[in-house]
């Protein structure tokens, strides 16, 4: 059993969803990704997802765009970021999942960047512009390396589409709770939520989900559990606390460990 699977497996039988943290590699410079990841993990953090730096990141919001910049202005590389990834997995066993854009893959060769990646202790891939239909080679390349491939479905996927990708996904099934970029939002809608809960029947027994785009209070991570999800994804309210405290590491880390505990007990099912 692959770690994802066995991870929440071990939540399920807690009676809890996942806290999967969302943190651009390299943000705001390669040595406080371990740290930052340090401290998300001792507030609750289940899952890690690690961004590559893109210059097109096409799927998220401001927030996410301007720790982009401010990675690749720090000198930071697709390698480094597995070089960070690498750091993370020798210090704590935690599942990590890296997400980036299909070009920096296309670059490297599919499979230099699976071997990498397999030797740097990933366990999952996200890319957010890859489609199933076109994902093959790669989808090949990472079960030989044993990395699961984790495919995104927004509310706008027909049911018939949504079974292919099903067929194609491992680790977790990311659903996108909303039409548009990432980014923190005041609540989230009713058109969201049937959408989670019409996937949660779909998918029960077969696969877990975790819901991305928007989450990032309490409430929604709570809201999101009892609409049937097995996990939720923060990833713009994490990076927002890293701009708001560039100049204070120590309050940075304090208010990302606090934010992650608080949004890791939301988890727990049947909570109202």
């Amino acid at each position: 059993m692959r770690d994802i699977e066995s991870k929440f497996q071990e939540l399920r039988r807690r009676n809890e969803g996942a806290l999967v943290a969302y943190v651009t590699g390299g943000d705001p410079k390669p040595e406080y990704t371990p740290k930052i990841v340090e401290a998300l993990i001792d507030g609750g953090a289940d899952i890690l997802e690690l961004g590559i730096p893109f210059s097109d990141p096409i799927a998220d919001g401001p927030a996410i765009q301007q720790a982009t910049v401010r990675a690749l202005s720090s000198g930071t590389t697709p390698g480094k970021v597995l070089e960070i990834a690498e750091t993370i997995k020798a210090k704590h066993d935690v599942p990590l999942v890296i997400l980036t854009y299909y070009n920096i893959i296309y670059r490297m060769g599919l499979e230099n960047f699976f071997n990498l990646a397999a030797k740097s202790g990933v366990n999952g891939v996200i890319v957010p512009d890859l489609t199933v239909e076109e994902s093959t080679d790669y989808k090949t390349t990472a079960e030989k390396h044993a990395v699961d491939t984790i495919f995104l479905a927004a509310p706008s996927t027909p049911d018939e589409r949504l079974e292919k990708i099903l067929h194609q996904t491992s680790g977790f099934l990311y659903l996108v709770s909303v039409f548009g970029v990432t980014g923190t939002r005041e609540k989230l809608q009713e058109q969201s939520l049937n959408f989670i809960r019409k996937a949660a029947s779909t998918t029960r027994g077969r696969l877990p989900i975790s819901v991305g785009f928007g989450i990032s209070k309490p409430s929604h991570v709570r809201t999101v559990i009892n609409c049937g999800a097995d996990g939720a994804i923060v990833g713009s309210r994490f990076v927002k606390i890293i701009e708001e405290n560039l100049n204070d590491e120590e309050r940075m880390l304090a208010e990302l460990r606090n934010c992650a505990y608080k949004l890791k007990e939301a988890t727990v099912k049947g909570q109202r």
